[in-house]
Parts: structure tokens; sequence; C-alpha cells
């Protein structure tokens, strides 16, 4: 099974005839507050009555805390070690640019 990723390149080493790059995966996180986790978590594990009597006081509660915001994925990383020539074939992506990295197993 094929699948295709976009990697954001990181970090470009250049040692003169050999280049290393270090990729970090292209995904939007969307970030999530403690708060909303809490919220969340609490609402699914009670029942609709409880729920309805235990959500106003857990809300007044959490307002007072600070909303600490926190990343709900975690990327992949690569490092790839390539010859120069074959860096400048696929185009000599810069930093920031974003490549496709086709992984499967065989």
């Amino acid at each position: 099974m094929s699948e295709i990723n976009e990697f954001k390149v990181q970090q470009i080493v250049d040692n003169g005839r050999v280049i290393q790059l270090s990729l970090v995966e292209n995904v939007q996180t969307e970030q999530i507050s403690q708060k909303q986790m809490i919220q969340e978590s609490i609402s699914k594990n009670l029942d609709s009555e409880t729920r309805g009597q235990i959500m106003p006081i857990l809300n007044a509660i959490l307002q007072a805390q600070p909303t600490i915001k926190i990343k709900s994925y975690q990327q992949t990383g690569i490092n790839i070690t390539m010859p120069r020539n074959r860096y400048e074939r696929m185009g000599r992506p810069q930093v920031g640019q974003i490549v496709e990295v086709d992984l499967r197993k065989k």
C-alpha cells in the first residue's frame, strides 16, 4: 500500500558532495485547549442527565483556569542524506518548501 506524504524542508546541511535534508511532516495542526479536552472527556463519560447537572459547574470552575493551548498531533520527521546531483535533479528544495515522499512496504 502506497502513501504519499508531504514534508516541509526544515534544515539543509551541504557537505560538498553530499546533502542532508531534515524534513518534518507538513500537517496543519489544530490547537486545542486543556479546558476543551476536559469538557469533551467528561461529556463522553456521563449520561445526558448527569452531564446536564455537572457541565454548568465544570464550566464555572474552568472559567477561572488559564487556557493553555496544546498541539493535538505529533509530526513525523525524516532525515535524508543524498548525493548532490540527486538533490539538484529534484529541483534543489529550500528550507520551508514542500517535498513529497512515497512511503510503502515492499
